[in-house]
């Protein structure tokens, strides 16, 4: 496994070696001991899946609040998607800065993004499939969202997103001005 380091301190590419013969390829997405041994000490308990059919649909920007608060390893098993995460860490250094990298089932990476950011994407191809762990079971009552398109962050999507295809939560999202991070920023 090929682990980079991006800008926003403990958010990681995870690239798997991928084995491939005529058949086609095999490789390990996640194995908790190797992973262990890299500082990388996650106990999965909830795997997630979602389809977009089309080009151009955003989810996000994504998070769960304390005592829910989720790390997630997210992967393309079809198509492509730009990964988005915002360090949320009141008080960090990159507070309120982003990152994107491509995923897609060709290039094999994946975006390890720890508790304490903003997750969402947009796709960049038709039945685009994500699939993440998360570290934490799912709950409604933690579960918020920032504006997407938010001016203050001036993410780069990578195109036009004006006709992006959103959920009504996503649509109706807080404006990062109005967000209150209940995450802190420790030195590590």
């Amino acid at each position: 496994m090929d682990i980079s380091k991006t800008k926003l301190e403990g958010v990681l590419v995870l690239t798997p070696k991928r084995h491939g013969d005529d058949r086609g390829y095999f490789c390990e997405t996640w194995n908790k001991a190797r992973m262990a041994e890299q500082g990388l000490d996650y106990d999965f308990v909830q795997d997630n899946q979602s389809l977009s059919a089309h080009a151009g649909t955003v989810r996000g920007l994504h998070f769960q609040s304390p005592p829910h608060a989720q790390a997630k390893l997210v992967r393309c098993g079809r198509g492509a998607l730009l990964d988005v995460a915002v360090d949320i860490r009141v008080g960090s250094p990159t507070y309120g800065h982003w990152i994107t990298e491509e995923l897609s089932a060709e290039n094999g990476r994946q975006l390890l993004i720890p508790e304490g950011f903003l997750h969402g994407f947009i796709t960049l191809q038709p039945d685009t499939e994500i699939q993440y762990k998360c570290n934490a079971y799912y709950s409604p009552e933690c579960d918020g969202a920032v504006r997407f398109d938010d001016p203050d962050l001036g993410i780069d999507w990578g195109g036009d997103t004006s006709g992006a295809t959103l959920s009504p939560k996503d649509a109706n999202a807080q404006n990062f001005a109005d967000f209150k991070s209940p995450f802190k920023w420790t030195i590590s």
